[in-house]
């Protein structure tokens, strides 16, 4: 069958029990077994989200405007900067823009919302009258309101808009699409001890939650794409296991989005590379989301995931 209406199909599937919250069991069982309306968001073509069809994964390329990000912080800090480096990732293959005015690493420190909307928005205007796609990293209801006037056309935060009490109803009138993405606890001790009983299907609890308020608030689940937040409040094994269970995430009937680009996990199970050095890392990650049928991957190197891109295309794997 095929996965999320694409080109990747399944013949059989893993269902993961629990009673309550606590750890999922899990079966292998063939698809005969399975109700025809369980599967059926997982097979149904996505419809079309922030202006894109979906027929094949895109592209979105990561905009710091900030002194302090764990990549690149300070190398686009300042508005020329960033928009030049902006225009260039569209040229390199960049299908959106994100644009980020508040560094969310582990152990950052807020930003105040008069600060994040002076680096951001002049950025987010000059990007979107050159027709570029952009979009809007930030956990602050004001700041959505401010960017999506200036033309963004997604919203994408950190905290699935539970960080401000106006984020879902600001979000919900824009009309902007909608990246939610899991985090467990704030930036500054997401890390410390982050615990789940099963971290897979507590994030589609999570989900599920965040998706019933955006209903009630009128809002189109084609919208909002998810994005299971690799590393926000999530030690290693959490990380593989999500990982390892992305295409779970297509029972919404959501797109998906998945960041993973330069992130420390990568260093750690490797030789322990800096930042700038986790480009290989990421792209395998990247491919590995790209052929569980993820729509949306969030990168710092653009030219390269293009390229791979290009060769899971060529092979039909996306």
């Amino acid at each position: 069958m095929p996965l999320a209406g694409g080109p990747i199909a399944f013949s059989a599937v893993e269902l993961a029990d629990r009673a309550a919250v606590g750890t999922g069991v899990r079966r292998p069982v063939s698809l005969p077994q399975v109700s025809a309306s369980l599967l059926a968001p997982f097979t149904a073509p996505r419809q079309c989200w922030a202006g894109f069809d979906l027929k094949r994964p895109l592209i979105m390329g990561i905009v710091n405007v900030t002194p302090d990000s764990f990549s690149d912080g300070g190398d686009y800090g300042d508005m020329d900067a960033a928009i030049e480096r902006g225009v260039a990732l569209a040229g390199a293959g960049a299908d959106i823009l994100d644009i980020g005015g508040e560094s969310t690493r582990p152990g950052s420190s807020p930003v105040s919302i008069t600060e994040e909307v002076r680096r951001v928005v002049p950025v987010i205007r000059a990007l979107a009258e050159k027709g570029i796609c952009v979009s809007v990293d930030t956990r602050h209801a004001a700041v959505m309101a401010e960017a999506v006037a200036a033309g963004a056309r997604i919203i994408n935060d950190v905290t699935a808009l539970t960080g401000d009490a106006d984020s879902e109803h600001v979000a919900a009138q824009s009309g902007a699409a909608i990246v939610l993405m899991h985090m467990l606890g704030e930036p500054q001790t997401m890390q410390a001890n982050p615990v789940y009983a099963d971290a897979t299907l507590d994030l589609i609890d999570y989900f599920a939650a965040s998706l019933a308020r955006l209903g009630e608030l009128g809002v189109d689940r084609a919208r909002i794409s998810l994005d299971p937040g690799i590393g926000f409040g999530k030690k290693d094994p959490h990380n593989l296991l999500i990982l390892n269970e992305l295409a779970a995430f297509h029972g919404f009937g959501c797109p998906l989005t998945l960041g993973v680009s330069r992130k420390s996990f990568i260093g750690r199970l490797s030789r322990g590379e800096l930042p700038k050095d986790r480009m290989a890392g990421s792209i395998t990650i990247a491919a590995l989301g790209l052929a569980q049928g993820v729509q949306i991957v969030r990168v710092h190197d653009v030219p390269e995931t293009f390229q791979a891109r290009a060769m899971l295309a060529a092979l039909e794997i996306v």
